[in-house]
């Protein structure tokens, strides 16, 4: 049977000897009729892609609405001047996730992880670390298989879209995907993994989806880099041995329960939070 909890991968992964990424991977096999290759190789296609996106970013760019471009690479100058308060690798990661949301508004190719407007999450906390020598592209591949494993039970037992559950659906998603990813990196424990995606994903409980204007492009694209920061918070805490008081799972349930609640305003209808603001509305008649 396909696992259906973030225990269930747990379990899976101790009843047999294997690291969490590989329990996913069977799982994913066993359900989908997959081989071990093949569905490695599927995922070494998504990595690729991870980069290219990274690589072949304009850095003189703009969405066709003109709110989104350029961050990216005028952040990745404030930190090679050494202006950033946040160090040289989080300051690579801020980039990172900018450069791909801001590709994603672009209409440039992406991989939705789990959505396209979460896109830079994950790979800004994975490919820094590439880059920096701090991590291989094997390992990388682990750790893409932990944050599909966590983003499949979110979108099982709750939602991966704004539209549903709000914000909290897609970069909360992503983030609990990301901080997960970031604990198999470091050789963490299944349990740990756990816990660090349910950190995450309380940190950002009851985010609202608010597109200015209607695009995922204001505040999605800023939304990414907070993504990116609370997965690193929440790997580095579950990781020195903070424990969770509320297991991930619930947090899971919970979150769908927040989602079910909030008001359609503040589901992708651009009719609340920040796209009801006066300067939004102004945007939005532009």
């Amino acid at each position: 049977m396909p696992c259906k909890s973030l225990k269930a991968f747990c379990e899976k992964a101790k009843q047999e000897n294997c690291f969490f990424w590989q329990a996913v991977r069977n799982d994913d096999c066993e359900e989908n009729g997959y081989s071990q290759y093949e569905a490695e190789q599927k995922m070494a296609a998504l990595w690729k892609t991870m980069i290219a996106t990274v690589d072949d970013y304009n850095p003189s760019e703009f969405s066709a609405s003109g709110l989104s471009g350029t961050d990216g690479a005028r952040f990745e100058r404030y930190a090679n001047a050494g202006r950033s308060v946040c160090g040289h690798l989080l300051s690579r990661m801020i980039a990172t996730a900018l450069k791909t949301a801001e590709s994603n508004a672009c209409m440039k190719r992406i991989v939705a992880a789990p959505t396209a407007g979460s896109c830079g999450v994950l790979p800004s906390v994975l490919i820094p670390l590439y880059r920096n020598g701090m991590a291989d592209s094997e390992s990388c591949l682990h750790a893409l298989f932990t944050a599909a494993g966590i983003g499949k039970i979110i979108a099982l037992n709750a939602s991966i879209s704004g539209a549903e559950g709000g914000c909290q659906a897609e970069i909360g998603a992503a983030s609990a995907m990301a901080a997960g990813a970031l604990v198999e990196l470091r050789n963490g424990s299944a349990e740990q993994i756990v816990t660090a995606a349910g950190f995450a994903l309380q940190n950002l409980l009851g985010l609202v989806c608010d597109p200015v204007a209607g695009l995922v492009e204001v505040p999605c694209v800023k939304r990414n880099v907070i993504g990116c920061a609370n997965a690193v918070t929440a790997a580095d805490m579950a990781l020195a041995g903070i424990r969770a008081r509320i297991p991930a799972d619930e947090v899971i349930s919970a979150m769908a329960a927040v989602g079910k609640s909030m008001s359609s305003d503040l589901r992708e209808t651009g009719k609340g939070g920040l796209a009801a603001t006066a300067t939004a509305r102004s945007l939005c008649q532009k």
